[in-house]
């Protein structure tokens, strides 16, 4: 009991330290009360006769890859078997799988 300094006790020790180191801000943010915000609906608009039908870029092309399987040992049945209980998923209810291939609520 005797080891424990009151609450009373150290405020003024908290004050005397805080008189000899102020705080000191670690993040400073950039002043920006001068820079005038962006209007939505004026961006909006501005976007929709800047891209109109016959302006639209082409879509990009990209050349077929195949795909190539990844290097390493595929996994079994017994590497599967040895993950920790707590990595392992959760086992499915009937019920839950049912759900997901209804693809939600009815």
């Amino acid at each position: 009991m005797g080891s424990k300094v009151s609450s009373k006790m150290a405020a003024p020790a908290a004050r005397v330290i805080q008189a000899i180191r102020p705080r000191a801000p670690l993040i400073k943010f950039p002043n920006r009360h001068d820079i005038p915000r962006p209007n939505a609906e004026k961006v909006l608009k501005t976007l929709a006769v800047n891209i109109s039908p016959h302006n639209a870029p082409a879509p990009l092309s990209r050349p077929h890859v195949p795909l190539t399987p990844i290097s390493g040992r595929p996994d079994t049945l017994a590497s599967i078997q040895l993950i920790p209980a707590r990595y392992r998923r959760r086992p499915m209810a009937v019920d839950e799988m049912d759900y997901i291939q209804r693809g939600g609520p009815d």
